[in-house]
């Protein structure tokens, strides 16, 4: 890839390919070793650790920089990894992140007791979940309840279980972290409102969009946080433009230009090399650096990002609004 960043004045040089490796056992991994084959320096994976895992490891074992644009674990590195794993990053936020800075927002909307649905589908969904409650803890909240409940597209038939029993605590906030598009999101909403619960409801990126949302009832009271606004009223002008252009449907779609605008950077730091150590030793070393999506930081056991700035939106009557803007001031452990 060659040619100048618009955003920052950079120019990214050097880089004989810049691939994207859609991950899937067997076949991502014959995909990525295709790929490299072919002369690919960095390699640019899916958003799902364990799919990503195969290529992943086909790229670091041979010394090339692997990057997801939006995993939102801290297993894209050493952790999972191991010792090769400092060549792995993603430009998601990490969800011991994502997590407190919920808890953050709802400790400032004077939310005092919670309630907690966990998704237990995939890790990213749990972790959120875990770290809201480790620094709502901290912050002298209660928590008042914890279910848990599994997606209806993996199997799962206890959602309307969860509502029930999430239904008979009374809570000032119910964290939950699950996507619209695994089928338990609208349910769970259309479950607790028509209970009467009007509860307020506050979920990670996850539960970022407006296609999941049932014409009856209408969504109310809903909360989530998530990258960016894809719905026009981001502000920053730029991101405004780019959901325009690619029409997005939620806030992920500033991952991919973030990872960009990170790997160009770290070329720029390295001296225009490619080499994955290279590069690498610059990322981890990233602190408030920018790019569209806010400034993003990393460490020698955060390979995901930590401290971006957070939007913050609210759905009622099946509108998305613009309500807040949060940045984590704690990264809890899990």
């Amino acid at each position: 890839m060659r040619g100048p960043s618009s955003r920052l004045g950079l120019t990214l040089v050097a880089v004989a390919a810049v691939v994207v490796a859609i991950a899937a056992t067997a076949a991502a991994r014959t995909t990525a070793l295709k790929l490299i084959g072919q002369g690919a320096d960095i390699i640019f994976t899916t958003c799902d650790v364990d799919f990503a895992a195969p290529v992943v490891q086909e790229a670091i074992n041979r010394g090339i920089l692997a990057v997801a644009p939006c995993i939102g674990t801290d297993q894209m590195g050493p952790k999972r990894f191991g010792a090769k794993g400092a060549l792995a990053f993603s430009f998601g936020n990490v969800a011991q992140d994502e997590g407190s800075a919920m808890a953050q927002y709802a400790w400032g909307r004077g939310w005092r007791t919670a309630s907690l649905a966990t998704d237990n589908v995939i890790v990213y969904f749990k972790n959120i979940v875990q770290a809201f409650k480790a620094r709502w803890l901290q912050l002298g909240g209660k928590v008042v309840d914890e279910e848990t409940y599994q997606d209806p597209t993996f199997g799962g038939n206890n959602v309307q279980n969860a509502v029930s029993r999430l239904n008979d605590h009374k809570a000032d906030v119910i964290v939950t972290s699950t996507a619209g598009a695994y089928g338990a999101l609208g349910p769970m909403v259309t479950g607790l409102r028509t209970l009467g619960n009007n509860t307020p409801i506050l979920n990670s990126w996850a539960g970022d969009g407006t296609y999941w949302l049932p014409k009856s009832p209408q969504v109310t009271n809903y909360y989530f946080v998530t990258y960016a606004s894809s719905f026009g009223n981001d502000p920053n002008a730029a991101i405004n433009k780019l959901a325009k252009q690619v029409h997005a449907a939620t806030g992920g779609f500033v991952t991919g230009p973030a990872a960009i605008d990170g790997v160009v950077t770290a070329i720029r730091r390295a001296g225009g090399s490619t080499n994955g150590a290279a590069l690498a030793a610059q990322m981890v070393k990233f602190k408030k650096v920018p790019t569209l999506s806010g400034l993003v930081s990393f460490s020698p056991q955060l390979h995901s990002v930590y401290g971006r700035q957070y939007r913050v939106m609210e759905i009622n009557n099946n509108v998305p609004k613009l309500v807040g803007l949060v940045v984590a001031q704690v990264v809890p452990k899990i």
